[in-house]
C-alpha cells in the first residue's frame, strides 16, 4: 500500500500545483509543441498513477487479506502513528471498500471517457459525410467547397478526412492566402489534433472538478492551433498566414468537432505570427517546459521507487 499511497499524494500534488504554472509557459505559444507535450504528460502521469495504485493497492489486499493490519501499520509506518491493533475484520471491510471504490471510480472513468470519444468520433465522421454530400469540388481546391456566404474553413476528420471552405471564404483569400489556410488544416489532420482535443475535452467533462484536466483541455485548443500556424507559416510565410487569419477572421462559429483556421484565439495567435519571440527568450522557454515534461514523465517512477525501497514517506510492506 505504500507505493498506492504515495503514487495518489504524487497524482493529487500534480492535478493541484501543476495547472497553474504550466498554464503560463505555454501561453505565449513560444514552443506550442512542447506544451502539448507537457500538458499529455501531465495528465498522462495521474491517469498511471491511478491506474497503478489501484492495482498496488489491490495487490496489497489480496496478499494480506487475513491480516488487513499490517497495510494500515506499514503505510503509516513512517508517520509512527501506527494504529492496527485487533480491528481485523472492520480494517478488512474497510480495506475491501477502499479497493472496490477505486477500482469502481476507475472503471466508471474509462467508461465514460471511452463513451465520449466514441461519440465525438459519431459525430465527426457524420459531419464529414454530410460536407462531401452536400459541397462540390472546385479544380486546384484541396477541398469541398459549401455555398455560404460565411468566411469560414475548417478540417472534419473522418473516413476520408475533410476539409471544408465557403464558396466567400475563396472570393477572400487569393491562391498563396488559400494555401496557407489549406496548409493549416492539413497540419491539424496529419497531427491527429482532433483526437488529442476529444480525448482532453472527455477528461474535462467527466471530471470537471479537477483543475489539471479543465485547464488543459482550454489551452491545449490554443496551442494546436498554433502548431498548426507553424506548419503554414514554414511553408507560406508568416505574413501570408496573417492575412489569410485577419481576412477570415469575424463572429461565425466552427462546427462542434471541427477544428478551423479562426476557430481559437485569432488574435493572440496573430501577435505571435507579427511580433516572433526573441532567440534566448525562445530556448529558456523550450528548457524549462523540458525540464516540466521530464518531471511529470519520471515522477511517478521515482515515486514508486522511493517508496518500494522505503526512501519516501509510508513505508513498504514488510515480509
Amino acid at each position: 500500500m505504500s507505493v498506492a499511497a504515495c503514487l495518489l499524494l504524487y497524482s493529487f500534488g500534480v492535478a493541484v500545483l501543476v495547472p497553474r504554472p504550466l498554464a503560463r509557459l505555454t501561453r505565449t505559444g513560444v514552443a506550442p509543441r512542447l506544451g502539448v507535450a507537457a500538458w499529455l504528460a501531465a495528465i498522462g502521469s495521474v491517469l498511471a498513477s491511478w491506474t497503478v495504485a489501484a492495482a498496488f493497492l489491490a495487490n496489497d489486499l489480496v496478499r494480506n487479506w487475513n491480516q488487513p493490519g499490517r497495510i494500515a501499520s506499514a503505510c503509516f509506518a513512517a508517520l509512527r502513528q501506527v494504529a492496527s491493533g485487533g480491528a481485523g475484520l472492520f480494517l478488512q471491510g474497510a480495506l475491501l471498500t477502499v479497493t472496490a471504490v477505486a477500482a469502481g471510480a476507475l472503471i466508471t472513468l474509462a467508461w465514460r471517457l471511452v463513451g465520449s470519444l466514441l461519440r465525438a468520433r459519431a459525430h465527426t465522421h457524420r459531419h464529414a459525410q454530410q460536407a462531401r454530400v452536400v459541397g462540390r469540388h472546385v479544380d486546384g481546391v484541396d477541398a469541398v467547397v459549401l455555398d455560404a456566404p460565411e468566411r469560414v474553413a475548417y478540417c472534419v476528420a473522418g473516413r476520408p478526412n475533410t476539409i471544408v471552405v465557403t464558396s466567400a471564404t475563396l472570393d477572400a483569400l487569393d491562391d498563396r492566402h488559400l494555401g496557407a489556410v489549406l496548409a493549416h488544416e492539413r497540419a491539424h489532420l496529419a497531427g491527429r489534433h482532433h483526437q488529442i482535443l476529444a480525448f482532453t475535452r472527455g477528461l474535462a467533462a467527466v471530471l470537471p472538478r479537477i483543475e489539471l484536466f479543465r485547464t488543459a483541455s482550454r489551452e491545449m485548443a490554443r496551442l494546436l492551433e498554433m502548431c498548426a500556424d507553424d506548419v503554414a507559416a514554414r511553408r507560406y510565410g508568416s505574413p501570408t498566414l496573417l492575412g489569410a487569419l485577419l481576412a477570415l477572421s469575424g463572429r461565425t462559429p466552427t462546427p462542434r468537432g471541427a477544428l478551423g483556421s479562426t476557430g481559437v484565439d485569432v488574435l493572440a495567435r496573430a501577435e505571435r505570427l507579427a511580433l516572433p519571440t526573441a532567440r534566448g527568450d525562445r530556448w529558456r522557454t523550450q528548457l524549462m517546459l523540458s525540464a516540466a515534461t521530464l518531471l511529470v514523465v519520471g515522477g511517478p517512477m521515482l515515486t514508486g521507487v522511493l517508496a518500494a525501497t522505503g526512501l519516501a514517506l509510508c513505508g513498504p510492506l514488510m515480509s
